[in-house]
C-alpha cells in the first residue's frame, strides 16, 4: 500500500458554502477528538482538586508545571499572562501527534495547511503584542543594536525577512518531522509483512529483525511527538520574549 495514503484527507460531511468546499474530514475531526480529549484531561482530572492527586490529576498536574516552566524560563515572567496560550499549542499539538500513533486514526499535524495555521496564529500573536507594548519603536527590532548605521540597508532586509520567514519555518519543522516518522513507519512494516509472507519459515524468522526495527521506530515516534510539541512551543515562548524585550 501507498505509505503516503495514510495522510489523504477524506471528507465525513460534505458541506459547500458560497462555492466553497467546507466539508468535515478526517482531518478537522480528529482536531476536534484532540481538543476533547485535552479538555477532558484538564477538567475532569482537576474536578476533585484532591490533596493526594490521582492518575488524571497528577498528568493534568505535570503538563501544567512543565509549560509553566518552560514559559517561565524562556518567555520570562513578563509573559506570566501568555501562559495560557503557549499551553494551548502544547496540549493540541501533543495530543494531536500521540493520536497519530494509534492505528487507524489520523495525524493533521502531518499536514502544512494545519501546522502553518498555528505557526502563522503565533506570527501573528506576537508582531501584535510587540506593536501593542512598543508601538512602532518595535520596528528598532530589525536593527541590531549595536551594528554601524552604514550597514542598514544590507541589516535590515535580511532582519525582516528572517522575521517574516519565522511561521514557515516553525510549520515546516512539525509537518516534515511528522509526515517523514509515519512514512518511515509505514514502510517498514510493509516490508516486513512482504518478507513474512514471501519467504514461509525462511521469511517469518527474518522478518523478525524488521519487526524489531518496527518496534524500535515506533517508540522513537512517540519521542518525535514529544519532542515536536516541545520545540514549537519552546520557540513560541523565545518569540513571546522577544516582543515583550525586543532583543
Amino acid at each position: 500500500m501507498d505509505p503516503l495514503h495514510q495522510f489523504q484527507i477524506n471528507p465525513i460531511m460534505q458541506l459547500v458554502i458560497a462555492g466553497y468546499d467546507v466539508s468535515f474530514s478526517n482531518s478537522a475531526l480528529f482536531m476536534v477528538v484532540a481538543a476533547l480529549l485535552v479538555y477532558g484531561l484538564l477538567v475532569h482530572g482537576m474536578k476533585a482538586r484532591a490533596l493526594v492527586p490521582g492518575r488524571l490529576q497528577s498528568l493534568a498536574e505535570m503538563f501544567y508545571e512543565f509549560v509553566a516552566g518552560m514559559v517561565r524560563e524562556n518567555a520570562g515572567h513578563d509573559a506570566k499572562p501568555y501562559f495560557p496560550f503557549v499551553f494551548t499549542l502544547f496540549m493540541f499539538i501533543l495530543f494531536g501527534n500521540m493520536l497519530g500513533m494509534i492505528p487507524y486514526t489520523f495525524t493533521f499535524t502531518s499536514h502544512i495547511i494545519v501546522t502553518f495555521a498555528l505557526a502563522l496564529t503565533v506570527f501573528v500573536f506576537v508582531t501584535v503584542l510587540a506593536l501593542i507594548k512598543h508601538g512602532l519603536h518595535f520596528f528598532s527590532f530589525f536593527m541590531p543594536h549595536g551594528a554601524p548605521v552604514a550597514l542598514a540597508p544590507i541589516l535590515i532586509p535580511i532582519e525582516v525577512i528572517s522575521y517574516v520567514m519565522r511561521p514557515v519555518s516553525l510549520s515546516i519543522r512539525l509537518f516534515a518531522n511528522m509526515m517523514a516518522g509515519h512514512t518511515m513507519l509505514k514502510v517498514f512494516a510493509g516490508f516486513t509483512v512482504l518478507m513474512i509472507g514471501g519467504l514461509g519459515s525462511v521469511g517469518f524468522l527474518a522478518g523478525l529483525v524488521p519487526i524489531a526495527i518496527n518496534i524500535a521506530l515506533t517508540g522513537f515516534e512517540f519521542l518525535v511527538a514529544f519532542l515536536q510539541a516541545y520545540v514549537f512551543s519552546i520557540l513560541t515562548c523565545l518569540y513571546i520574549r522577544d516582543a515583550l524585550e525586543l532583543h
